[in-house]
């Protein structure tokens, strides 16, 4: 049996699509049961849902999610699941095929705790296009292997994560102070006790991006504010590439007061600012040749940049979480 959990808040946009795709699992459905975890939609989710669970009442359950947040719901579903593994889903994607049966493959022939795929990013109208792109480079994301097309290997994280149910009665269920990164913390807490996270490149899923800018600005703000929330609650857990963002905003904040005490330092600025420019123009040449997408992706990049920057200085004055 294999335990499907998918935490889900106002996904009547991807919902139906994303059930379609794991329909076509060629893993039996009659051994797999889905758990959905409602964070108290407001939209049609539930009801697209329901829709289903009359059709497959021996497939899909629903659970209320009163705390909305993914930790709250995966704990749900976990405590309330019979699979000897239990894979965490989500309802922006769409699942290749072999999505399920390759999960289950890789944490029968590796050593690995826990095991995923590459996320193919793509968005839904021509920003979300644009915006796919910046979270598909390595100046966009750094070296977050599962979106910038890594070959299989040993990493810290995998998106989602197909686990073995000993995991939760070894180390524990997600930590339900986080209301972002909790998949880094568990992957964290797996590897510092001698575990093993596997990333295979022939595990694909295609992820829908925010599809505004002003969805990418408000992601990047609560992704800042919470690296640094996690790092009080949790030390350790997050990686050297979730603070470069608040370092370079520090240094724009803080260069100019220097440069008023010492101004032959307005060289060092100008190199610094001149360097980000150049990688910008870079990066955005290597993602498109088309010059619309090109003229907002110079764009996005240091507007992605700055804003998660902002909200990590914001997580780190923060005293209540």
């Amino acid at each position: 049996m294999i335990t499907i959990i998918l935490p889900i808040y106002n996904e009547e946009k991807y919902i139906e699509n994303c059930i379609l795709s794991l329909l076509k699992q060629d893993y039996p459905l009659e051994d797999m049961e889905w758990i959905f975890v409602d964070g108290k939609s407001t939209d049609k989710t539930k009801c697209i849902i329901e829709n289903y669970m009359l059709k497959k009442p021996n497939l899909i359950r629903m659970y209320d999610n009163p705390n909305k947040t993914v930790s709250y719901a995966m704990n749900i579903g976990i405590n309330v699941s019979k699979g000897k593994y239990i894979i965490r889903l989500d309802s922006h994607a769409e699942y290749a095929q072999n999505y399920i049966s390759k999960c289950v493959f890789y944490l029968d022939n590796t050593n690995a705790l826990n095991v995923g795929g590459l996320a193919e990013t793509k968005g839904k109208n021509f920003v979300g296009n644009v915006i796919s792109l910046m979270l598909s480079s390595k100046f966009g994301v750094g070296n977050s292997h599962f979106r910038t097309n890594a070959k299989s290997g040993y990493v810290d994280t995998v998106p989602f994560g197909a686990f073995s149910r000993s995991v939760f009665e070894k180390y524990g269920n997600y930590d339900e102070r986080l209301t972002r990164n909790q998949d880094n913390e568990l992957n964290y807490r797996i590897r510092k006790y001698g575990g093993r996270i596997y990333l295979a490149d022939d595990i694909k899923f295609i992820y829908f991006c925010r599809d505004s800018i002003k969805e990418i600005i408000n992601m990047a703000v609560m992704n800042g504010k919470w690296t640094m929330l996690t790092n009080k609650l949790c030390p350790g857990v997050m990686g050297i590439r979730h603070f470069i963002p608040f370092i370079f905003v520090v240094s724009l904040i803080i260069m100019p007061i220097l440069i008023m005490i010492l101004p032959s330092l307005i060289w060092v600025y100008l190199i610094e600012l001149s360097l980000y420019l150049l990688l910008d123009l870079i990066f955005s040449f290597i993602a498109t040749n088309k010059i619309s997408e090109l003229l907002l992706l110079i764009y996005l990049f240091p507007t992605f940049h700055i804003f998660y920057g902002l909200g990590s200085l914001v997580g780190l004055f923060k005293k209540n979480i």
